[in-house]
């Protein structure tokens, strides 16, 4: 059987699935490539591979997509990894650079600064001066590993999860695993079951993922990250896709 294509996020929070792909038989029927979350949604969207964990704005550039795992990078509050850094409050911000990594997250942000925040702040993309804040009136948005350790050092952090939550009363779901096209459904159990694995092994996995002093990934990926796509993530990624098609 031709070997199936998945593409996943590089990102620590993606660890866990990563490991139980990598520990199961599974690992011998796909072939796995680990991007940033822009380019792992364009592969998906570009057919160069038929799943992608990818962010799920993306699915509005797809003309079929389906969710193909009970699992997925989602949130119940604040997620300690996706951020608007600013040196001012949200209401006075005159520019918001975009993250060059990010779509979901640079829309979730969007989408706030609409109908939560109610500001209409320029929205700067590809900025060479990208998270250098030279003055008080921009931000940026930032997300991943790149944000461990980032929360005390400006004056304000707005961790855009937990804003979410406190605009709709739902968790959020960042990424979720989604094919391009029909997949058999013996694979999609085996997947789920690869996926469980891993999540169930997160302290196994602690032991090759390296401390740090200013971020703790222990309870990053036990307690911030929500894996579990439930029928209330569900609700909410759909509730944020309507949202999207009305800016």
């Amino acid at each position: 059987m031709e070997k199936i294509k998945i593409s996943a996020v590089s990102y620590t929070n993606t660890k866990p699935f990563i490991y139980g792909i990598q520990h199961t038989a599974i690992i011998d029927k796909i072939e796995l490539s680990l991007d940033i979350p822009a380019d792992c949604a364009q592969k998906t969207i570009d057919n160069k591979v038929d799943i992608g964990l990818i962010p799920v704005a993306a699915t509005l550039n797809m003309p079929y997509w389906n969710i193909v795992a009970d699992y997925c990078i989602g949130a119940k509050g604040a997620v300690n990894s996706v951020f608007i850094f600013s040196n001012c409050d949200i209401h006075s911000i005159k520019r918001l650079q975009l993250d060059p990594e990010s779509r979901t997250s640079n829309n979730l942000a969007r989408v706030l600064l609409k109908n939560y925040w109610k500001v209409a702040p320029e929205l700067i993309t590809n900025d060479p001066e990208y998270s250098n804040l030279s003055d008080s009136e921009t931000a940026f948005v930032q997300i991943g590993d790149r944000t461990f350790g980032k929360k005390d050092k400006y004056a304000y952090a707005y961790d855009l999860a937990g804003e979410w939550e406190k605009f709709t009363g739902l968790p959020f779901v960042f990424a979720a695993w989604i094919a391009n096209k029909p997949v058999p459904q013996t694979f999609v159990d085996e997947f789920n079951e690869a996926l469980k694995y891993g999540l169930q092994h997160r302290e196994a996995l602690f032991a090759e993922i390296p401390a740090r002093a200013d971020f703790d990934i222990h309870d990053y990926l036990m307690n911030k990250i929500d894996f579990d796509l439930t029928e209330e993530k569900r609700k909410a990624l759909h509730l944020f896709l309507e949202y999207l098609k009305a800016l």
